[in-house]
């Protein structure tokens, strides 16, 4: 192996250790993330409040599509991320009210 490629083979192996300790902390904060809304769902079910709240998810998104910008991430893709959660913490919320 050339010093090129030995330099490239460690630049990786440092890449990928960073993308695994990020993977680890996006898990980490999604459980802790759940922990909240499950109780907000428990909450809700305890005082026959809705399970979504339109008003809160449309202020979310733009809150979280400004905070892509300026994380330089596509915002298109944040609003998906986000989206994808609040229809499964909806999940949870109908599920706490069964």
């Amino acid at each position: 192996m050339t010093d090129a490629a030995a330099r490239a083979a460690e630049i990786l192996r440092e890449h990928r250790a960073s993308i695994d300790r990020l993977d680890a902390i996006l898990v980490y904060t999604l459980g802790e993330r759940f922990k909240h809304t499950q109780a907000v769902g428990r909450l809700k079910a305890t005082h026959g409040l809705p399970p979504s709240d339109p008003a809160r998810e449309e202020k979310q998104i733009a809150r979280l599509e400004q905070l892509a910008l300026e994380a330089d991430l596509d915002p298109e893709f944040a609003k998906k991320f986000l989206n994808f959660i609040i229809q499964e913490v909806i999940r949870h919320h109908i599920e706490h009210q069964k």
